[in-house]
């Protein structure tokens, strides 16, 4: 399946039902995390937020419940930043099975200096992909229990002009936040692809796709207070780039449709429709870099020996 015209409709406002089915969303207690878990919440499955902070997963919990009636969401201390703790996070899902993780937890800093993980990894590249390629290990017990699971890795359009250093990948010859992060999710699409390459060579049931938000943004995101409040002089400020760009809300739209849209196939790529900025989400090619077995195999084995 490899376009959009060869998918069934797909409605973002009517959610096939998923009841039964267990979702984890690492930083689901904010942004576009948050709002995979409200929606993945209307579809009567159980779903679980993945955050460094318990007062703030209380507050997403909250938010979602006003808005989503019945709605099954409870939370799991999870810090991505710490090695360590991620085999004991996912012993505390205490579930017998795992139908999706979206892989969506993210560190971003616009300036330097360049600081460290406890593992001492550069903060950006191993909370985003190094945590979420570790925690994958934990997770994959669970995901191969269920009948056919997702792994969704959630990168950003921001990856598409970059490119992987192989020899510094955690930018320690020159360092740019901006560019940093941008490796970083380039580092979590590749993980992605070649997770489904190794998983359709061991004949798993378990399928792993990637997903990108287009450009969302806070002042075009609605408000879900305390999570989070648009102000009016940010919402008309941002009306321009709603001609390109959408919230946060929309954002979510393909990593939602990964989870759930049984048409989905893994070592897909899904984002915005138009442009890859805003839209309702469609199946696009596979950037071009993202494609390419040797980087892809060569971080893996790097990642191996990091983690």
């Amino acid at each position: 399946m490899s376009s959009a015209s060869s998918t069934p409709s797909w409605d973002v406002h009517r959610l096939p039902r998923a009841d039964g089915s267990v979702f984890l969303v690492t930083g689901g207690n904010a942004g576009i995390g948050y709002f995979v878990a409200e929606q993945l919440s209307a579809t009567g499955a159980t779903v679980v937020l993945g955050s460094r902070s318990p007062a703030k997963a209380e507050a997403a919990m909250r938010s979602i419940r006003a808005r989503v009636s019945g709605a099954r969401v409870r939370a799991v201390r999870m810090d991505l930043a710490d090695l360590s703790s991620l085999r004991s996070a996912v012993e505390s899902l205490g579930v017998a099975r795992l139908d999706a993780v979206v892989h969506n937890a993210g560190v971003a800093l616009d300036d330097p200096p360049r600081q460290e993980t406890a593992d001492g990894h550069e903060i950006m590249f191993g909370t985003n992909h190094l945590g979420h390629f570790a925690l994958t290990r934990w997770l994959m017990p669970l995901l191969s229990a269920a009948p056919a699971a997702r792994v969704v890795t959630m990168g950003s359009f921001a990856a598409k002009s970059e490119r992987l250093d192989l020899d510094d990948l955690q930018s320690q010859k020159e360092y740019r936040p901006k560019r940093s992060y941008g490796r970083s999710k380039l580092a979590q699409m590749y993980f992605g692809v070649e997770l489904d390459r190794r998983l359709r060579a061991a004949d798993s049931t378990v399928a792993s796709v990637v997903a990108h938000p287009g450009g969302a943004l806070d002042s075009l995101t609605p408000s879900r207070p305390p999570v989070h409040v648009r102000t009016t002089g940010a919402r008309l400020g941002a009306a321009p780039a709603a001609l390109l760009l959408q919230g946060k809300d929309a954002g979510a739209w393909p990593a939602v449709r990964a989870v759930l849209d049984p048409a989905v196939r893994g070592g897909q790529l899904w984002g915005p429709r138009v442009f890859g900025l805003r839209g309702e989400p469609r199946n696009e090619p596979v950037w071009d870099h993202l494609a390419d077995p040797f980087v892809a195999a060569r971080l893996w084995d790097a990642s191996c020996e990091l983690t």
